[in-house]
């Protein structure tokens, strides 16, 4: 089992910043990709960044690209998505997901563990 808890949402003014947190706990965090997910009132859950177990392979969503990066501490077990130059689009639940696989995929059917989500709201 893995248990993951996410921190750092908020409100916050476009154009802003935000860094995500996601602390995992449970089964071996450092054999894992993680991924982050976000999920907007009325819309499906989507991809939005992924990193390989030990971060030497990342991926974005396009909408997402040279805006956020995702990052993550095997040490610590927690996995990170920093936010810059917010925009109200991106205003969601963003969802923390564990694979129970090294590498990474935008396909959230193979993501085996998920967090609570934290609501990102981004104001005009």
């Amino acid at each position: 089992q893995v248990q993951l808890v996410e921190s750092g949402g908020g409100l916050v003014q476009a154009g802003g910043s935000l860094r995500l947190s996601c602390a995992a706990s449970g089964r071996t965090f450092s054999s894992n990709a993680m991924g982050w997910f976000r999920q907007a009132p009325g819309k499906e859950r989507e991809f939005v960044a992924a990193i390989s177990w030990n971060g030497g392979s990342t991926y974005y969503a396009d909408s997402v690209k040279g805006r956020f990066a995702i990052s993550r501490d095997n040490a610590k077990n927690t996995v990170y998505l920093q936010m810059n130059s917010l925009k109200p689009e991106d205003t969601a639940v963003h969802y923390c997901a564990a694979r129970l696989n090294p590498y990474v995929t935008t396909d959230l059917h193979a993501y085996a563990y998920w967090g609570q989500g934290t609501q990102v709201t981004v104001s005009t």
